[in-house]
């Protein structure tokens, strides 16, 4: 089954940007790290298991060389079932991996960027190598309690998303359209509830 996985907004600057988050929105990020060879670096604003991705290019060269690095915005789905996804909808499935700002690396697979880069109605599609700990699960102190994403509003051709997310219990709004992500509704975790 897919989960929303995060939701990536490119900036020009990661700590600009984590500010302005945080004093406008109320959503403090930690630190992500570098991707290497996409030429891109994040900060990561956790939200309940899924999370907003801060990114920025720090590379200008390694990032024109990518996909991702060209155009780093759009939105992922989690799946542990990456191969089947694949077959089903005739994708390539590629490595990719972070180093950690303390030096360990964070490894994923990924299927279906070329197609999110040129369209951004379409996510991509991310599998976590086994045991990782998954970004969003991040804790960060804020004293109105943890945050989490109640709706995704994405404008898209409805028949086409729905037939390459397959079955799924995602938190979307879909509107007309092909803008991709529109907004990204956040709630406070009810009190107590676990992160």
């Amino acid at each position: 089954m897919l989960g929303l996985d995060h939701v990536l907004f490119a900036v020009d600057d990661l700590a600009q940007a984590a500010r302005w988050f945080e004093e406008r929105r109320g959503l403090a990020s930690v630190p992500g790290g570098s991707h290497a060879g996409w030429g891109t670096a994040n900060r990561i604003v956790p939200l309940g298991g899924a999370y907003l991705e801060l990114i920025a290019v720090e590379d200008v060269q390694a990032a024109a060389a990518c996909p991702f690095g060209r155009r780093p915005l759009g939105w992922a789905v989690r799946t542990q079932e990456l191969d089947a996804v694949a077959r089903r909808l005739g994708l390539a499935v590629v490595p990719g991996g972070r180093t950690r700002p303390d030096g360990s690396v964070i490894r994923w697979r990924l299927a279906g960027v070329e197609q999110a880069v040129a369209d951004a109605a379409l996510p991509f599609f991310i599998e976590w190598e086994p045991g990782a700990t998954l970004p969003g699960d991040a804790v960060v102190e804020h004293p109105d309690g943890p945050s989490q994403v109640a709706k995704l509003v994405v404008e898209a051709d409805r028949g086409q998303l729905e037939h390459w997310l397959g079955p799924h219990a995602l938190p979307l709004e879909v509107r007309p359209g092909k803008g991709g992500v529109v907004s990204v509704i956040v709630e406070r975790m009810p009190s107590g509830a676990a992160a």
